[in-house]
């Protein structure tokens, strides 16, 4: 629970309206918030008188001032410690304060109203309260190509090349072995290079339902307590494949990914030596072939994935290089995009971030949170700032099909086992 004195941000307001026009309770709120019971209060009765312009919070005194009483010397004294110890929170300032002996026998304010005053100097740094991105509901896994786990094992010392980091890709309900890819030289993959290599396993498998992946940068935007969906995620989603983001560390989840990494290293290139890359990848390929038909899996009944799920060797759902362009559904990305909200501030001069592009919203709304949601019938983003009650709209930038497929299509390590066709599988093929 909050401590009393500390400030409610925009989103906070936002979805404590939200959650009063859905019907909750002033204490269901609070406790799903975890704010006090007063504070909730507060902005409901707010936002009940006065609208959307009443959840701008204006702390302290708006006449005088949070310290409107307190000498000038000690409000000079408390900024010139706040330069020089940004890290000291309000109970720390008020205490070394204190301590001073220009301001022996005066009254020192109390923690809330050098927070208040703090603020009102710009002397804090803006909180934001994280806003997770839409994810299907969580269901259990029970066919083939249902969910497919992706995940860079990291950087591995390959005898004869050096440093090298893999991605690999196994289906969760199978087991088989869906991909694995080598990038020389890189201690983290690109987002380009797991495009590639997804890319390589739709053409072989099918387009799964979903994909599992962690919070790399390469997938998900670490910056920001509301996150804008990458990407690698609006392009899976423009296919059809649904995205979700693990929440617990491993082995809590995408344990078998985990193990994974340690079978593709075991068969595929601890002990050997390779002259270059292109050797290496075809050892990762040949054991992937090895485990799905050859190599027995305790998990099923000490089958290979392709005799214990014959119908694993493609999801039903083709894919083909030449026909992405059309494949890629942008609807379906406006429909997603429409169930999301983020919070961005202003800069000084006017401009807010998002996705990685930069929008100017003018120097009059500069320094405020604008709350972000998207229309997906007009196309455009609706961006409110926090001290107006009107909108105003920006067409939303990098959503072209060109821009979400990237310049190169060509597939790292194509080989010639590959499937022409998505629903002839002999005996010797994946």
């Amino acid at each position: 629970m909050s401590q009393k004195g500390q400030t409610t941000t925009l989103e906070e307001r936002v979805t404590i309206a939200e959650r009063v026009r859905a019907g909750q309770s002033s204490r269901e709120i609070a406790d799903a918030l975890g704010r006090p019971l007063a504070t909730v209060r507060k902005w409901r009765q707010r936002y009940r008188r006065e609208g959307r312009t009443g959840l701008y919070s204006q702390m302290g005194r708006p006449a005088q001032g949070a310290l409107a009483s307190a000498p000038a010397e000690m409000k000079d004294a408390l900024l010139e410690l706040r330069e020089k110890r940004p890290g000291w929170g309000p109970q720390t300032l008020r205490l070394e304060i204190a301590k001073d002996v220009r301001f022996a026998g005066l009254k020192i304010p109390s923690r809330a109203r050098l927070a208040a005053y703090l603020k009102e100097q710009g002397k804090v740094r803006k909180y934001e309260r994280h806003e997770d991105l839409p994810e299907p509901q969580e269901q259990p896994v029970q066919r083939p190509h249902q969910e497919w786990e992706m995940d860079a094992q990291g950087v591995t010392t390959v005898a004869g090349l050096g440093k090298v980091s893999f991605i690999n890709l196994l289906d969760v309900y199978s087991h088989v072995s869906i991909d694995s890819h080598a990038c020389p030289n890189v201690s983290h993959a690109k987002s380009q290079a797991y495009q590639q290599v997804l890319r390589r396993a739709f053409i072989r498998y099918g387009l799964p339902e979903q994909i599992s992946l962690d919070h790399d940068s390469a997938f998900y935007d670490n910056k920001s307590a509301s996150p804008f969906p990458s990407v690698i995620h609006l392009w899976l989603i423009g296919l059809g494949v649904q995205v979700r983001f693990i929440h617990k560390r491993p082995p809590l989840e995408h344990s078998r990914i985990e193990r994974h990494h340690q079978t593709i290293a075991g068969q595929a290139f601890e002990g050997q030596t390779f002259a270059d890359v292109a050797a290496l990848q075809r050892s990762l390929q040949a054991r992937l072939l090895f485990l799905n038909q050859e190599y027995p899996t305790r998990a099923l009944d000490e089958l290979p994935p392709f005799q214990a799920f014959p119908q694993a060797r493609h999801s039903g759902r083709p894919y083909a290089l030449d026909a992405e362009e059309q494949m890629l559904d942008i609807q379906r990305i406006y429909d997603y995009l429409q169930a999301g909200r983020w919070f961005r501030q202003i800069s000084s001069v006017g401009i807010f971030s998002l996705g990685g592009y930069g929008y100017n919203a003018t120097t009059q709304f500069a320094d405020q949170t604008v709350e972000i949601t998207f229309n997906a019938t007009t196309r455009k983003l609706i961006c409110l700032p926090e001290k107006s009650h009107t909108a105003f709209h920006f067409d939303i930038q990098g959503l072209t099909k060109s821009a979400l497929m990237g310049r190169a299509l060509a597939l790292p390590g194509y080989l010639p086992y590959q499937l022409a066709l998505p629903f002839a599988y002999p005996d010797t093929t994946l």
